[in-house]
Parts: C-alpha cells; sequence; structure tokens
C-alpha cells in the first residue's frame, strides 16, 4: 500500500487538538445516526407477531423451542433475554422481540457510519488529521450513507419484526468495521486480538445466519493487501483462499466435524456396545485434546501465524457453541420441535437441511431430465433401544447425462416452474434448454428480475407493493392511477440514492482502488454471488429481496462516499473548501430524507394486529379439543405464537399437513400437548418411521376399484400384510393404494349424539362416508390424515384452515364453513362445493367471537399478504354468511352481517378489491342500495382510472395482470347489478366493454 494511504493507528488516534475533536466529533455523530435509526425503528415495529417466519422465532426464542432446520440458536438465546421486559404480560412479548430487532438495526447502522469514514479517510488520503473542511466531509458522508440505509425499503422492513436477519446484518456490519479497525493497527499483539475478536463473533454469527461467511473474501482481500505487495496473481488466490475459508466453516465446522463425532459415537455404540453418548464424549476429548496440544506446540515453537490460525478456529468453535442449545432443549421433547435433533446423527441431518430439495450449483440437470436410475445413499439412522438402527438411505436420483449442462439454473421439474421456464425463455414444448438458455435465465430472470429488480427497490423506488412489481423508473409522481396512488408501497427516489452511490463508486476507485476493490467484493459476494449460490427458482412464495441487504449495505458505503466526491466537484469551483463541503454535504442530506418520506407509510407498522387476530379468529371459530390442518408458514406460524406464547386456545391441536411425511412430526402428534389431547392415530412407530410407507403406490386392483373399508386398509399396512406388496426394479417391496375409493363406516348413534350435524343435514346421515381420491401415489402425510380420519370416529372435530386441504382428498362437499375455518363432518351436502354454511355456528363465530382490530384504521399499513391472503377472505366469509341468512328468509340478520363487515373492515383500511364485489348483490338485497352503489361505484371509479393508464401505457402487456383484474372488477360489479336489476347497470356495462375492446386491440 503506497505510503501516502497507510493509516497509522498511533497517528490516527493521536494526540493533537484538531485530531482529538475529530475523534469525539465521529463518535459523536454515529451514536447520533444511532439515535435516529432507533427513534425509527422502534417508532415503526409492529407491536405483535407478523407473517412469515416471525410467529415462529417468537414462540420458540419465548420457550427456547427449536425452529426450522437449520435453527438460529444464539438468536433465540438473545431474544429470549429481551422478552423479560414485557414483566410477564405475555402480550408485550412479541413487541419487545421486535424492539430487539429494531436495537439490533440501529447497531448496524452505527457500524456502517464509522465503516463510511474509515473508508473516507482512506480515499482523502489524509495521514494525519484532517482539516475543518475534511471533517465535516467525512461525517457528512457517514450520516448520509448510514441514514440511506437506514431508510432502504429491505432493510426498514427486517428491522421491524422479529427475524433473524437485523441481528446477522449487525454481525456483519461489526465484522466488516473491525476488519478495518484491525488495518489500521501497526502492532503486532493488538492486530492479533482483533482478528481473534472477529473470528469470535463470526463464530456466534452461525448460531443466526450464515451471510456473515459471505464477507469472508472481501476480508481477506484487505488482509493480503496490509501484509503483501498487491499482484493480480495474488490477489486471485486471495479471493480463492476466501471462498475456501466459507467452505471450511459452512462444511467444515458446521457438517464434518458433527459427522465425525457421529461417526466416533456409532462405532462406540454399535460395534463396542458402550452407551449413548459415549462416542461423542471420545471424539470430544481426541479433538480438544489435538486443538489444545497444536496452540501449546504453537506456543512453544514460536509459530505465530500457525497460534493465530488454531486460535481463531477455536473462537469460532466457542460461538459456533451455541448450537448445544438444540440438541439440550430437542432433548427435553418441547410442543415445537422440528426435525427432534436431540443426538448428534440427527443434528448433522438438521444442520444439513436434508429435509429440504437440493439445487444443482455448477453442473447438473436442467428440467427436461429423464430419471434413469436411483442409487442408494448413505444410511439414515435413528436410535433404537440400545442402539442405532439403520431406517432407510439417502437416494441420489441418476439423470440423463445427455440432459445435464454447466451451471443449470433451470432445473425445477415442478410443473408451474417449467411453465414459467419456457414462458420466459421462449421455450417450445418438448425442447430442451441450451447452455445459452441457461445464461439467459440467469441474468435475465435470477441476475435481473430477482435481483436487479430488489436492488433497484432500495435506490431508485418501487412501482408498489404487489407481488412482481417492477422498480420505479419514472421521476414524476402525476397522473397516476389509484392502484398506484393510492398504494402505500409505491415509493418514488427519483434515483437520487442510485446516482449518488454510482458517483461514490466512480471517486472510489479513483481515489483508493484497494478500498474500492474491498468494497467492490462485499457488494459482490453478498449480492450477485448469493444469487449464482442460491440458484432460486422462477416463481417464490414471496419476495426474498432481504436474503441480498448485505450488498445493499455495501451500495450504502459508495452512497456515503459520493457526498465527499460531490463535495471535491464542488471545491473545484469553490475555493472556500468547507462552504463547497458544505453545500455538497446540504444538498446529499435531502437524499435519506426523500427516501423517509417514501418509505414511512408502507414501512410503519405500529397498530398492526392483522396476522395475531387472524390466528385468534381461526382458533375461535373451532370447537372445544379441535384438530386444525394447516398448510404453510402463515396459516401455522401465528397460531403458534397465539398458542405458544399468549397462551389462547392450546386445546386446539394445530398440525401442518406437510410435516405429517415426517416420522418425527407424528410422534410428536401422538403426545398431550398444553390442553390437547394425543392425535388419534392408530399407527404404530414402526409403520411410520423415516423408510416405511413414504410413498404408497397406487396400483388399482379391478376387484376392489369400486371401493375398500379404510378401517380394513389401515389394519393391512399395521400388521404389514404381503397383500398389499408390490415388488420394485431392485428386489424390494413397497406398499401400494389398490382402489382410490375409500369407505369409512360411521356409527350414525354416536354422530346424533354428540350433536355435530345441523337439524337440516341430519336426514343425510348414512352408515358410511365415500370419497374417491386422485388415482396417485399417497404420500405418508396423506395416510397420516386417512388414520386420523378413521381412528378418530368424530369424537374430535377436524378442522381446515382453508379448501385447499379438503380439496386434496376431494372431501369439499363434506365441508362446513363455521367463520374463517372449515370443518369435516360426516355427511356429503350435494352441491356444497365451497362447503355447506351452519349460519347459527358461523353468525356466532364471526359476530361474537371474532375480534378485527385497527382494520377500520386508515393510518394503519397493510400489504399485499395481509389484505389478499387475510382480509379479502375474511370479508368473503361474512359475504357467504349474509347470502346464507338471506336464503334462509332472515334479511335482517343478513343485513346486520353485512354491515357489521364494513364497520370492521371498510375500504378505509383496507380498499375493496376484486373479491369484494360479492358484498354488492347481498347489500341490494337487503335494501341497503345507498351502500351498495357506493361500493360499486368505487370499484368501478377506481377500475376505471387503473384500466385508463394501463391501457394507454406503451408497455400495457407488462401489466396483464393489473388489467384483467380490473377488467375483472368492473364485469363482477356489472352482474351484481344485473341481477337486482339495478338501473346503473347500462353505464357500467358500457364502461367494461369499452376498455375490453381496447383491451383485445
Amino acid at each position: 500500500m503506497p505510503a501516502e494511504e497507510s493509516l497509522n493507528c498511533r497517528d490516527f488516534y493521536s494526540t493533537p487538538l484538531v485530531m482529538r475533536n475529530f475523534r469525539l466529533l465521529n463518535n459523536l455523530t454515529a451514536w447520533l445516526v444511532f439515535g435516529v435509526a432507533a427513534y425509527v425503528y422502534t417508532h415503526t415495529v409492529e407491536p405483535t407477531a407478523s407473517f412469515w417466519d416471525c410467529g415462529e422465532f417468537i414462540a420458540t426464542a419465548y420457550k427456547l423451542q427449536v425452529p426450522h432446520p437449520p435453527g438460529a440458536p444464539f438468536f433465540l438465546l438473545t431474544y429470549r433475554l429481551f422478552s423479560f421486559l414485557a414483566l410477564g404480560d405475555v402480550t408485550q412479548v412479541a413487541f419487545w422481540m421486535n424492539i430487539t430487532s429494531a436495537l439490533c438495526s440501529a447497531f448496524t447502522i452505527l457500524f456502517l457510519f464509522w465503516t463510511i469514514t474509515l473508508l473516507g479517510r482512506k480515499m482523502m488520503r489524509t495521514p494525519t488529521e484532517p482539516t475543518k473542511a475534511q471533517t465535516l466531509g467525512l461525517l457528512s458522508a457517514g450520516v448520509v450513507g448510514a441514514l440511506a440505509y437506514t431508510f432502504s425499503d429491505s432493510f426498514w422492513f427486517s428491522a421491524t419484526e422479529t427475524e433473524v436477519y437485523a441481528m446477522s446484518s449487525l454481525f456483519t456490519a461489526f465484522v466488516v468495521w473491525a476488519t478495518l479497525k484491525w488495518e489500521l493497527i501497526e502492532e503486532e499483539n493488538t492486530s492479533l486480538r482483533w482478528l481473534l475478536l472477529i473470528a469470535y463473533v463470526m463464530g456466534l454469527s452461525i448460531g443466526v445466519h450464515l451471510l456473515n461467511l459471505v464477507t469472508v473474501p472481501a476480508l481477506a482481500l484487505l488482509f493480503y493487501f496490509k501484509r503483501y505487495q498487491p499482484t493480480l496473481r495474488g490477489g486471485l488466490l486471495t479471493f480463492t483462499i476466501g471462498i475456501a475459508i466459507i467452505f471450511l466453516v459452512m462444511l467444515g465446522v458446521r457438517i464434518v466435524l458433527p459427522t465425525l463425532a457421529g461417526e466416533f459415537e456409532l462405532i462406540a455404540v454399535n460395534s463396542l456396545g458402550l452407551p449413548f453418548g459415549a462416542g461423542i464424549i471420545g471424539f470430544l476429548v481426541l479433538f480438544l485434546g489435538a486443538l489444545i496440544y497444536g496452540i501449546r506446540y504453537s506456543i512453544r515453537q514460536q509459530k505465530v501465524w500457525l497460534n493465530t490460525a488454531l486460535l481463531a478456529f477455536a473462537f469460532v468453535l466457542i460461538g459456533y457453541s451455541s448450537y448445544t442449545v438444540a440438541i439440550i432443549r430437542s432433548g427435553h421433547n418441547p410442543p415445537i420441535n422440528e426435525n427432534e435433533p436431540d443426538d448428534v446423527l440427527s443434528i448433522v441431518y438438521y444442520l444439513s437441511l436434508k429435509q429440504y430439495p437440493t439445487r444443482p450449483l455448477l453442473y447438473g440437470p436442467h428440467f427436461t431430465a429423464p430419471y434413469i436410475d436411483q442409487e442408494e445413499g448413505g444410511p439414515i439412522y435413528i436410535k433404537g433401544e440400545d442402539k442405532y438402527e439403520v431406517a432407510d438411505h439417502d437416494r441420489n436420483l441418476v439423470y440423463d447425462p445427455r440432459h445435464q449442462t454447466l451451471l443449470p439454473r433451470m432445473y425445477s421439474k415442478d410443473p408451474a416452474h417449467v411453465a414459467t421456464y419456457r414462458q420466459l425463455m421462449g421455450l417450445p414444448e418438448g425442447k430442451k434448454p441450451s447452455l445459452a438458455d441457461n445464461f439467459r435465465y440467469m441474468f435475465s430472470h435470477q441476475l435481473g428480475f430477482q435481483y436487479g429488480r430488489y436492488f433497484m427497490w432500495n435506490f431508485a423506488g418501487r412501482e408498489s407493493d404487489r407481488q412482481g412489481a417492477s422498480w420505479l423508473a419514472s421521476l414524476s409522481n402525476e397522473n397516476l392511477p389509484p392502484a398506484l396512488a393510492e398504494n402505500a408501497g409505491h415509493n418514488n427516489y427519483w434515483m437520487l440514492p442510485l446516482l449518488l452511490g454510482i458517483l461514490g463508486l466512480g471517486f472510489q476507485y479513483q481515489r483508493n482502488l484497494q478500498g474500492f476493490l474491498f468494497t467492490l467484493l462485499l457488494f459482490f459476494m453478498m449480492g450477485a454471488a448469493l444469487v449464482l449460490y442460491l440458484n432460486t427458482p422462477p416463481t417464490e412464495p414471496r419476495e426474498r429481496d432481504y436474503i441480498y441487504v448485505g450488498s445493499y449495505y455495501a451500495f450504502a458505503i459508495w452512497i456515503g462516499l459520493g457526498v465527499i466526491a460531490l463535495a471535491t466537484g464542488i471545491n473545484y469551483l469553490i475555493k472556500n473548501k468547507l462552504i463547497g463541503t458544505t453545500i455538497a454535504a446540504v444538498a446529499c442530506l435531502t437524499v435519506p430524507g426523500i427516501m423517509a418520506d417514501q418509505g414511512w407509510d408502507d414501512h410503519d407498522r405500529s397498530n398492526r394486529y392483522v396476522a395475531v387476530d387472524t390466528a385468534k379468529n381461526m382458533l375461535n371459530s373451532c370447537a372445544p379439543n379441535a384438530i386444525l390442518l394447516t398448510n404453510g408458514d402463515n396459516d401455522t406460524f401465528p397460531l403458534w405464537y397465539a398458542q405458544e406464547v399468549e397462551g389462547f386456545r392450546t386445546d386446539v391441536r394445530v398440525v401442518i399437513s406437510g410435516y405429517l411425511n415426517f416420522d418425527w412430526y407424528v410422534s410428536q402428534m401422538k403426545r398431550k400437548v398444553y390442553q390437547s389431547d394425543p392425535l388419534p392415530i392408530s399407527l404404530q412407530e414402526k409403520n411410520y418411521r423415516t423408510g416405511t410407507n413414504n410413498q404408497l403406490v397406487f396400483v388399482e386392483n379391478p376387484q376392489v376399484k369400486d371401493g375398500i373399508s379404510l378401517p380394513e386398509y389401515l389394519n393391512l399396512l399395521r400388521s404389514d400384510s404381503p397383500a398389499l406388496k408390490v415388488p420394485l426394479q431392485n428386489g424390494e417391496t413397497i406398499n401400494m393404494l389398490p382402489s382410490a375409493h375409500l369407505v369409512l363406516p360411521i356409527n350414525k348413534a354416536a354422530v346424533r349424539k354428540q350433536g355435530i350435524l345441523a337439524l337440516e343435514l341430519q336426514g343425510l346421515l348414512t352408515d358410511t362416508m365415500e370419497f374417491t381420491l386422485n388415482k396417485e401415489d399417497m404420500m405418508k402425510g396423506d395416510l397420516i390424515f386417512l388414520d386420523i380420519l378413521s381412528t378418530n370416529q368424530w369424537k374430535r372435530p377436524i378442522y381446515f384452515s382453508s379448501m385447499m386441504n379438503a380439496a386434496k382428498f376431494n372431501l369439499t362437499e363434506y365441508t362446513q364453513i363455521e367463520g374463517t375455518v372449515y370443518r369435516l363432518l360426516p355427511v356429503k351436502v350435494p352441491g356444497a362445493s365451497q362447503g355447506y354454511i351452519n349460519s347459527t355456528v358461523m353468525y356466532d363465530n364471526l359476530m361474537k367471537k371474532s375480534v378485527w382490530r385497527e382494520l377500520d384504521n386508515a393510518h394503519v399499513y397493510y400489504d399485499e399478504e395481509a389484505s389478499d391472503q387475510h382480509v379479502f377472505p375474511s370479508r368473503l366469509a361474512f359475504y357467504l354468511l349474509a347470502s346464507q341468512l338471506i336464503r334462509e328468509g332472515k334479511p335482517e340478520k343478513a343485513r346486520e352481517v353485512m354491515l357489521h363487515c364494513l364497520k370492521v373492515m371498510p375500504d378505509r383500511g383496507i380498499p375493496f378489491d376484486r373479491a369484494d364485489s360479492a358484498m354488492i348483490e347481498p347489500l341490494l338485497e337487503v335494501g341497503e342500495t345507498t351502500k351498495a352503489m357506493e361500493i360499486a361505484q368505487v370499484m368501478a371509479k377506481r377500475a376505471d382510472a387503473n384500466l385508463a393508464y394501463y391501457l394507454d401505457s406503451k408497455g400495457a402487456y407488462t401489466h396483464s395482470r393489473e388489467i384483467q383484474d380490473n377488467l375483472s372488477i368492473l364485469n363482477d360489479v356489472v352482474v351484481a347489478l344485473k341481477k337486482t336489476n339495478q338501473p346503473e347497470t347500462g353505464q357500467y356495462e358500457a364502461l367494461f366493454n369499452r376498455h375490453l375492446n381496447k383491451w383485445k386491440n
């Protein structure tokens, strides 16, 4: 490094008054920025649990349980400590955990400020103390860059909820700052202590999230610049070593060490007959003994760097040791115990993410590749009575080599993904993608749509908060349609953060190449490199912008340095550098100001309770001691929060349908938890253990194709009857399903005694319940559900969180809507494809037992997930209830229902959407013509304005979803008005036809 660019630590913190003033100002300003960020985040946090993984993390942190792999034990321990601030009020636990994220994020901003000023000093080339103008420039750069990141879309989102990304960002920011501090230190002993601190923090970060490890190549590059004369070859070698260190920690520390411990355990228990745990103790003694010997040897031989490397490795392990929490807590069988990693063999499975599908990285098949064979992989062990037993083996699919390629980006065989691949790349049916197609997809979709779009959201602007929304290239907010003007997620930064960051990038490249390469590598590794490594499918359940916040962090550094660049440019024109720097600072401060102004409304989650209220409404819609089957994150994790933290309706057993495919989960369901009795599962552990009945092939037997008795079929499975066995090509056998038509006997007297059927349905009760499955293979989870259905004999109510669960087994006509959930009945109601409506029960659940806090508050922000997936279905439930009451001749009661819906969920809280057009007809039928026409007018007016905007746009085809949705709204309004012969029908129909014709043309 050139002499003028190096900073001696003693010079940096020397005693001259100016230098002491800079150090003081640097610290005071940093803490001031921290205070701003802390204020912003603590005032915009959600007061309770949010959607997605937040409910799970709050529940598992509160009681130190085991979340989904690979876990986050240090995160759970830290957030558990902050939960004590609730002072016994369980309704405040989530709030204080959210505050923890807010504070972690504020500290991230603190370290970002110091990072910018450190890099700024290197760029300014100030070997001693900075001048007043330089001090102002450095502090302004830190403020602007740090505040720009404070108000960036993705980072702000994670700062206000209980998720791992806030704490992970803090560790990343600390490590980057600490590495820059280490670079300044010339005294060897002090320098090495900083390296050990960095290693320890990185070890701790593994217990939160692995994002921190991605910074290693950039940190290695800084180490190389300090210790050696830089060359291209040396830089490339350093980068390679950095990548190797990442894999050493990810695979060596996380996977290989536990695997070796597992091998010792297997030998000790299975071969030597020692008790469980003996092998682990032996491995720890040998491993720690070897590590201690190596450290002592390095000291005796005065091998400084060997000693540092071994100590750093030891500190990483100390930080990583937080994973013992997962093993200890799993051994106590908490209610949430995913994968049950209670021994060394199961913890390897847990850390290896083996329950998730793998994605090819450098070489592999694309989506057209056929299977040509299946290889048996390594054994999967489970703990037996006195030794470990092989339950199954990993299965490795072998693909046709003619359908494999380098960098396979289009690999998923999911039909929806395949259709998207072909649509995006213009691939006709039957054609396999080429290497060029994979590269085009990688650059256009993965790096473009799935990363570049997110990047531009944060530094240019965002069109809306709708799934798939584009970044905002427009420099105007004029003449926007309601879909954008009324969408809080429409944020226009006029590209100012982007332009300032590009200016800083270029200036750092010109003034400090080594600092530029360091920042560039941070930006690349936490952005584009992650895209390449994760190899995401073409569609995801949600936007994944939060994954790449590290690269936005690096770009925020350039935004800060852009202030110095602008000040330098102005100072060429103005001789007084202090005035020129002041002008640049004031001008650049408007950038984070604009970002704050644009982003506040869609990042302020205060007074939002929709996730928890939705969960409580679902639980309150269930009868006592019910079984509630759910699907995914957002209809499960808020339920976990409500039960585990607030102790709400713990008599209801929440069952995740997909988890029933795992033996550990089925065993957990057979235990009593809180007030919920064990699930009625008759199959024994040997019938559902790993490797047994994972899949039951459908092989129709002509003799029983008209139906088989479900209890008899389950009896044959329990006894492992040869009558159900079919051979496989490898000589093994597998159980089958001989008929898709299932018959379940019903004890009519017992059903009538329980009073679960409405009076009008009792005439439909027969001696059997018959339903036909789809003629396809059945998975273990399906089998467990059928076992519950058969064994339960209607003693406990069974509910579905959505009609999707019932539709999977073709049971929709056997369901009854009782609020926001669907109850399974022993009778089939012909024509009730959306479920039979029990108006008495449903009225009681919706009108008396449900809560809808703050949905009428126009100042509370609700995103697409809250509105489309939860509020709109709730409005639909009111509509269905009102329609049923009208059919029953109870118009006054129906009117009460509709008016209550409009009161608790009005348009001013969450604007009416397509599904809400269904409310027009019942309102007209109960005499509320004025309110019905108000809804029709509001919806039609918005649709008209939206269509006028999108259809006049040059890129109308890119908004086909919005156009079709708004045409559907107009059409639904016309249909509703036609049914009731409203005089305004004609004008709305003409409006619809005008836009439809324009769309066709």
